[in-house]
C-alpha cells in the first residue's frame, strides 16, 4: 500500500508495478522493454518510462521499489534490462490486485480500485471523500493536493461501468454507499456508450430460451437461470390475482387498520364533500368552512415516478398540526418556519422541540435560545430555513452540564467555568501551533513578521525599548522628593533626609508625639537594709526597705512582743 498512500508516486507507477511484478513471477524474470510493457497496459511509452523512473528513485523514506539490472552482450550490444521489485516485509500493509485490472483500468482508476479493495478486506466503511484523499493532483497549481469528492465519484462511476466495482447505493451505515471490489476480470461487459438493452438482446440471440417441454419429466423446478417461475408471459405463481396495490395513486388500495381497531368493511362518503374535493384545485386544502386556502407548508410541486408513469404530488398526507406549547416556543422563528417547503422537515422541527421539552428543557429557555440565535443571524445568510433551524437554532451549545447554555449557566447567568477552561485550552493550543508554524516558516513567533538582519523584527525592537519612554531631563539644584504625609514636592535637605517630611508635617508630628507621650515615672528608692547591711533591691512603695527586709522587720517585731 506504499504506492497507493504515498504522494511521491504518480498513478501510472502502480500500473507499472503490478505488471512488472506479474512478469517477474516467470522463471526468466521481467525482461520486457518499456515499449512492450506499454503495449500490455495500453499506455504510451513515455508514461511507462515515467512510472519506471518514479519506482527506481528513492522515496522520501529512502525505499526503492524497483531495481533494474543493465545487461550487455559479449559483442557490445545491449539487451533489455532485468527488472525486479523489492521483496515486502511481513509487517507491511498490502492488497492483492488482479493483473487484468491493471490492463483494463486507467492508472487513476487502478489506484482507486486498490483503495476500495484494501478497505473491503479490512472492513472499513469507505466514503467518496476519504477515497478522494488518496487521489492527488500531480501537476498544475494544485499539485500534491487531493481531488474533490465529486471527482472521486466520477472515478467510482468509471469503475462501476467497467464492472470491476459494484456500488450498493445507500446500503452502508448512516446511508453511505457500499463499494464491493471484484477480484476476477469482468465478462460480457458492454462497450463504452453501448446501451445495455443491445447487449441483452445479443445474449438472447446467442442463448435462446428452450421450450418448457425440454424439461425432464418429473422435475418440479424450472430451467436453470430462469428464476422461480415458468417462461415469461405465462402469468405469476399467485393463486389469486388482485388489482389492488399499495400505491398512493391507487384509490382502491387496501390499507390495514390500526391494531385494536374494528376494520371498516365499506367506506361511506358524503356526496357534497366528494364534490367539493373534486372541484378543489391542486395545492389547496379544504377547511371546515368549505373554503379553499393556500397550504402554508409548500407550493404545489409534482414529480414523476422512476418508471415514467403519470405525475403525482410529492406529499399527499395530512397537514402538520402543532401543539400550542410547541407553537409558542417557535414564535421567534415563525417567519422562517413559514418558508420551510418540506412537510417532513416541518415534522422534524416539531419533533425536536417536543423531544427537548419532554427531556426537561424549559420552554422559556428554548424560546430565548431561538430568539438570541435568530437575532445574531442575518436572514439573507439563511439559505435553507429548515436545515438552519435543525442544525443551528435548536441544538444546545455548551459543555456536558445541562444548565450550560452557550457558556452561560441558565439559572444564575454566570459564566460556565468548564467552558472557560475549554476555551482557554483551545486558545493556548492554537497559540502554540501558531508559534510553531511561524518558527517553521522563519518568521517572528510573536508577531509573524519577517525578522531583520539582527534576527529581531521591528515590532519586537519597539517593544524592547524602555517602557517609560525617553529619559526625563534632570533639574538643576538639590534632589527633590515627595512628602511621606501629604505628598507635596520637597527638597531633600536637612531634616527631610531623615524623616522624608515637609516642615508643616514635621511640626504637627512632633507636637502630637509630645502631647501623647506619658509622664516618666519617679525613680524607685533603694532599700536601706537592716542594721549596717546594705541592700541593692528596690524598696517597697511607702517603705524604706525591700520585701525581704520588711519580712525580717516583722519577724523581729513579733519576737520582741
Amino acid at each position: 500500500m506504499r504506492l497507493v498512500s504515498s504522494a511521491a508516486y504518480p498513478d501510472v507507477a502502480l500500473s507499472v508495478y503490478v505488471k512488472v511484478t506479474a512478469l517477474g513471477a516467470r522463471p526468466e524474470g521481467c525482461q520486457a522493454r518499456a515499449a512492450t510493457i506499454a503495449s500490455y497496459l495500453g499506455l504510451s511509452k513515455a508514461s511507462v518510462e515515467r512510472g519506471l523512473t518514479a519506482l527506481s528513485r528513492p522515496a522520501p523514506d529512502g525505499v526503492i521499489e524497483l531495481r533494474s539490472e543493465q545487461r550487455t552482450l559479449p559483442g557490445g550490444r545491449g539487451t533489455s534490462a532485468l527488472r525486479s521489485v523489492r521483496p515486502m516485509k511481513r509487517s507491511e500493509a498490502f492488497v492483492w490486485l488482479p493483473v487484468a485490472a491493471a490492463e483494463d483500468l486507467t492508472p487513476r482508476q487502478l489506484r482507486a480500485f486498490a483503495v476500495i479493495a484494501f478497505a473491503g478486506q479490512m472492513g472499513i466503511a469507505l466514503t467518496e471523500g476519504e477515497l478522494a484523499g488518496y487521489l492527488l493532483h500531480h501537476s498544475g497549481q494544485k499539485a500534491g493536493q487531493p481531488i474533490t469528492a465529486a471527482a472521486a465519484g466520477e472515478v467510482v462511476d468509471g469503475l462501476e461501468t467497467a464492472r470491476w466495482v459494484a456500488v450498493q447505493r445507500r446500503a452502508g451505515a448512516q446511508g453511505r454507499h457500499r463499494f464491493v471490489a471484484h477480484d476476477i476480470a469482468p465478462t460480457g461487459a458492454p462497450a463504452l456508450g453501448e446501451p445495455v438493452a443491445d447487449a441483452a438482446s445479443e445474449a438472447d440471440q446467442e442463448c435462446p430460451q428452450e421450450p418448457v417441454d425440454a424439461v425432464a419429466e418429473g422435475s418440479g423446478s424450472s430451467l436453470v437461470g430462469e428464476g422461480s417461475g415458468p417462461l415469461v408471459g405465462e402469468g405469476s405463481l399467485a393463486n389469486e390475482e388482485s388489482p389492488r396495490t399499495d400505491s398512493p395513486d391507487d384509490g382502491g388500495a387496501f390499507f390495514p387498520s390500526a391494531a385494536g381497531e374494528v376494520p371498516v368493511v365499506e367506506a361511506v362518503e358524503n356526496p357534497a364533500d366528494a364534490k367539493a374535493r373534486t372541484n378543489a384545485e391542486g395545492g389547496l386544502a379544504l377547511r371546515a368552512d368549505e373554503q379553499s386556502q393556500l397550504s402554508p407548508s409548500k407550493p404545489n410541486r409534482e414529480k414523476r415516478s422512476s418508471g415514467g408513469g403519470s405525475p403525482r404530488s410529492s406529499y399527499t398526507g395530512p397537514q402538520l398540526s402543532m401543539s400550542p406549547r410547541i407553537y409558542a416556543v417557535l414564535e421567534p422563528v415563525h417567519w422562517l418556519l413559514a418558508r420551510v417547503n418540506n412537510p417532513f422537515v416541518e415534522r422534524q422541527i416539531a419533533r425536536e422541540v417536543g423531544r427537548q421539552l419532554a427531556g426537561g428543557m424549559d420552554a422559556e429557555r428554548l424560546h430565548h435560545r431561538l430568539t438570541a440565535r435568530f437575532a445574531r443571524t442575518s436572514p439573507s445568510e439563511i439559505r435553507d430555513p429548515g436545515r438552519w433551524l435543525l442544525g443551528v437554532a435548536l441544538p444546545r451549545w455548551g459543555c456536558g452540564n445541562l444548565d450550560c447554555e452557550s457558556g452561560v449557566r441558565w439559572p444564575t447567568g454566570e459564566r460556565c467555568a468548564v467552558c472557560e477552561e475549554v476555551v482557554a485550552d483551545r486558545r493556548a493550543e492554537g497559540e502554540r501551533v501558531r508559534r510553531a508554524q511561524r518558527l517553521a516558516a522563519g518568521l517572528c513567533p510573536e508577531h509573524g513578521s519577517q525578522p531583520g538582519p539582527s534576527g529581531v523584527c521591528g515590532m519586537c525592537k519597539a517593544g524592547r525599548a524602555a517602557p517609560g519612554g525617553p529619559a526625563q531631563r534632570e533639574v538643576a539644584g538639590p534632589p527633590r522628593g515627595s512628602c511621606g504625609e501629604c505628598g507635596c514636592r520637597i527638597f531633600l535637605v536637612g531634616p527631610a533626609l531623615k524623616d522624608g517630611l515637609c516642615k508643616p508635617c514635621r511640626t504637627d508630628t512632633t507636637a502630637l508625639a509630645t502631647a501623647e507621650r506619658p509622664a516618666a515615672p519617679a525613680e524607685a528608692a533603694a532599700c536601706a537594709g537592716v542594721g549596717s547591711m546594705p541592700c541593692g533591691r528596690e524598696a517597697l512603695p511607702a517603705r524604706t526597705v525591700c520585701a525581704r527586709h520588711r519580712a525580717e522587720e516583722l519577724a523581729l517585731t513579733a519576737a520582741e512582743a
